[in-house]
């Protein structure tokens, strides 16, 4: 369950702040958004594949983890990625 080269550009191109931002704390958000979709998306094919589940934990926890960053350095950019990705909190 990975990410196609033509999603992540466009989440790039979407989220980055500048013409050179690809690592900014919004970008990684979108990215582990997808990331997290295509694998919500896998288990309901795949119910039994524990180890990918333990693999989607992680990369649950590091967004929430970005996101938290992202609330105390920046709230105007944590609320517009929360709108845009439509994420709850």
């Amino acid at each position: 369950m990975t990410i196609t080269k033509e999603t992540k550009k466009g989440l790039i191109d979407t989220f980055k702040q500048n013409d050179k931002d690809t690592g900014s704390a919004p970008v990684q958000i979108a990215i582990l958004t997808g990331r997290i979709n295509l694998l919500t998306d896998h288990f309901k094919i795949h119910k039994k594949d524990h180890n990918s589940r333990h693999g989607l934990l992680k990369l649950v926890s590091q967004r929430r983890k970005l996101l938290e960053y992202l609330k105390r350095e920046n709230s105007e950019d944590y609320k517009e990625i929360l709108d845009r990705l439509n994420l709850r909190k």
